[in-house]
């Protein structure tokens, strides 16, 4: 290490102005901060609300009022779950690459966790599930939903989810209402306006502490642990109330912009100075840019473990992007994936589209801002059924890195509890 080098090195004094800022009881950021939280109770009172609303009971309770047609789906999933209607994973291999995958070693410790984003209604599940059945094919083991929250929660979808994907064991990114296109910024349009977005489409002045109250209040009513964080604000709100006892989880958006290592160690820092005394940090996932290429995980990956994050923070990375007003067609990254998935531990293959070959063939060819409308609309209009076929098409094409994976000796994370 050169002197030059050890010029960066952060004095305590540094350090100590730092604490100061957060520990100074007459500041005003902070004692705003302390009142969002206050309305929810204690850390650990906020921590047993939530261990209460996730518990199946409860679940099915508020799904019993809202959606009772969907406790039938419930039940079904748990039969076909404790019944062993699913693949094993031993079987999905032999499948793949037949009796050599008796004797293949393969890398469980760079294990790719199957993800598929979004994840809008819940008779998806079971139609997801049947098809598993059917075809002896995977359920991912990790979903995002990015529909209206206050939609989802009035008709029973939101809890009828959360109970779905405890039962099956894949776990489940919500996205707050509060998420910059509710209004949040009065000067931004549409297309007219698409400069004032270059920033981020933000949470400005107090919408980030609406952020934190909303978060709180579906961790403590529906057991939601796990949601998006999109501006760098609510990234610090979030550290800053795992780090004062309440067990909340978030992934840092694809929206957020993040596609460098320089990027990444700016908030993994952050996480460190910020995590509890056992490493943990409630940022648990961070979705790149789809700009990244394989050389920035791999540069970040070196720090990542260097910060003692490897097996806390997932990298999560696109492979499949919806056709339509997002990326430039056709967006495949699944060879890169292959690529990287032998040495490069703790990874989500995103699946946001289906594979371009196919989803170009579909009535309805997926698009992004399908996520942004209202049920009644989706109805209406006659999509309801296309926005399945999408939702299918990417299971499908998640389905498709897993094999390929598996072909060449690596392994993926599907839903825990049905492919054992």
């Amino acid at each position: 290490m050169t002197d030059i080098q050890k010029s960066l090195k952060i004095s305590p004094d540094k350090l100590k102005a730092f604490n100061e800022v957060l520990l100074d009881p007459n500041s005003q950021v902070m004692k705003d901060f302390f009142a969002v939280v206050a309305k929810y109770g204690t850390p650990a009172e906020i921590n047993r609300k939530h261990k209460a609303a996730r518990k199946m009971e409860n679940l099915f309770k508020i799904v019993q009022e809202r959606q009772p047609e969907a406790i039938k789906d419930l039940n079904w999933l748990i039969q076909q779950r404790d019944n062993g209607a699913f693949i094993p994973v031993k079987d999905y291999r032999r499948k793949v690459l037949g009796a050599a995958a008796d004797t293949t070693k393969f890398k469980d410790k760079y294990a790719v966790t199957l993800e598929v984003s979004a994840l809008q209604y819940f008779p998806w599940i079971r139609v997801m599930a049947e098809e598993a059945i059917a075809n002896k094919t995977l359920v991912p083991g990790r979903f995002i939903a990015v529909r209206r929250m206050k939609e989802s929660e009035a008709d029973g979808d939101l809890p009828a989810i959360v109970a779905a994907l405890d039962i099956i064991g894949a776990s489940f990114v919500e996205t707050l209402d509060t998420k910059g296109t509710d209004g949040s910024n009065p000067h931004l349009g549409g297309p007219a306006t698409i400069t004032g977005y270059f920033g981020g489409i933000g949470q400005p002045n107090e919408h980030a502490l609406q952020w934190l109250d909303e978060f709180l209040y579906y961790y403590t009513n529906y057991g939601v642990q796990h949601v998006l964080n999109f501006n760098a604000g609510t990234i610090l709100l979030g550290f800053l109330l795992f780090k004062l006892g309440v067990n909340i989880n978030f992934k840092i958006s694809v929206f957020f912009g993040a596609d460098n290592p320089y990027n990444a160690l700016w908030i993994m820092t952050m996480a460190k100075l910020l995590s509890r005394d056992d490493g943990t940090s409630p940022l648990i996932g961070f979705n790149w840019s789809n700009s990244i290429n394989n050389q920035t995980m791999e540069l970040t990956a070196e720090f990542r473990k260097a910060l003692g994050f490897e097996k806390v923070i997932r990298f999560e990375h696109h492979i499949t992007e919806p056709q339509k007003s997002i990326v430039i067609q056709p967006y495949d990254r699944r060879a890169e994936l292959v690529e990287i998935a032998d040495h490069v531990a703790n990874i989500a293959a995103k699946h946001e589209g289906g594979d371009p070959e196919v989803d170009v063939t579909r009535a309805h060819i997926s698009d992004i801002l399908d996520y942004f409308r209202a049920k009644d609309e989706v109805i209406a209009s006659g999509d309801w059924d296309n926005l399945r076929v999408n939702f299918m098409d990417k299971v499908a094409a998640a389905n498709h890195s897993a094999w390929d994976l598996t072909a060449k000796g690596l392994s993926f994370i599907a839903a825990r509890n049905l492919h054992k």
